[in-house]
């Protein structure tokens, strides 16, 4: 099965306690899907501009993503310049420059619409809903958000998640959009709008998935060192995504099994800056880390 990612590709600039890099390649529909690109064939519907380096676009070729929906187009590509402290969860912007990306209105090529699973990474809701105008009845939808969205646009978010199955957002999205500080009363309030699933991402914490009678709990991935989280999410939901569209399964057994590969592949991008440590990958170690996963979480009934 096929797999759709609409988002942003961009040129990052991030400090940590741990490095810097600048100029580097970024962006939601960058890292989505060169994480999703381990498990099944990924789509890309994005825009950067004419300064867009040779190299970013023949490394995302080079993982066999298909770009034919990546529109190049006369001006300065999406820029982030941001921070982050020793609390490797909380993100500082420095700098947000959008360039073409703020005229951004993504056309969906005849060659995609058609294509079964897709993820909205996080833009303008108003623009996710276009690009469920120019599919045709995928089997399975999920998205992302962000506070801006939820603050400023949220009568068109709430018409966007009775269109989606699947919602992805970190723990303080969670609690913007319900004003409800506990996470599972949250978490009801947003399945409410008939979300099949909510995925909360918690950093460090892991991750927790909602559904209509069942709560499940993925840990994060124990590191010795965390170089830069600039990704993690969009790679959380490239490995969830992934393996569903590998597996073309949405039981719910599948989705469990797919938020921890979508943990794996969050542990390994958090390893390095930009996109040094997901590039090269061997499947094998991914498969390896999965099994860590499953040591950690197990325990026998005495």
């Amino acid at each position: 099965m096929r797999l759709l990612v609409v988002g942003s590709i961009a040129l990052d600039s991030v400090k940590t306690p741990f490095g810097e890099a600048k100029e580097v390649l970024g962006g939601s529909a960058t890292y989505f899907s060169t994480a999703a690109s381990y498990f099944t064939d990924v789509s890309v519907v994005a825009v950067v501009g004419s300064d867009f380096p040779e190299e970013h676009y023949a490394l995302l070729k080079e993982k066999n993503i298909d770009l034919r929906g990546l529109e190049r187009v006369k001006g300065e590509t999406f820029r982030w310049v941001g921070e982050y402290g020793f609390d490797l969860n909380e993100a500082h912007t420095i700098a947000t420059e959008l360039n073409v990306f703020q005229s951004f209105e993504p056309k969906v090529p005849e060659e995609y619409k058609d294509i079964d699973y897709v993820f909205l990474a996080n833009i303008d809701p108003e623009i996710q809903l276009s690009v469920l105008e120019q599919v045709n009845r995928p089997k399975l939808v999920a998205c992302d958000t962000m506070n801006y969205w939820i603050e400023g646009k949220f009568e068109a978010l709430k018409k966007l998640l009775k269109r989606v199955d699947i919602l992805i957002i970190n723990e303080s999205e969670a609690r913007e959009f319900t004003k409800e500080p506990n996470l599972v009363k949250a978490a009801d309030i947003i399945l409410s709008y008939g979300l099949k699933y909510l995925i909360i991402k918690r950093g460090e914490y892991g991750a927790l998935m909602f559904g209509d009678s069942s709560i499940f709990h993925a840990p994060a991935y124990p590191l010795e060192f965390v170089y830069d989280p600039t990704g993690a999410g969009d790679s959380f939901a490239g490995g969830f995504m992934g393996y569903i569209s590998n597996t073309d399964n949405m039981s719910e057994d599948a989705i469990r099994q797919a938020i921890v590969f979508g943990s794996v592949m969050a542990s390994y991008n958090v390893e390095a800056f930009s996109l040094d440590r997901l590039k090269n990958l061997e499947y094998s170690a991914i498969k390896e880390r999965f099994k860590e996963f499953k040591r950690l979480t197990h325990f026998e009934d005495l």
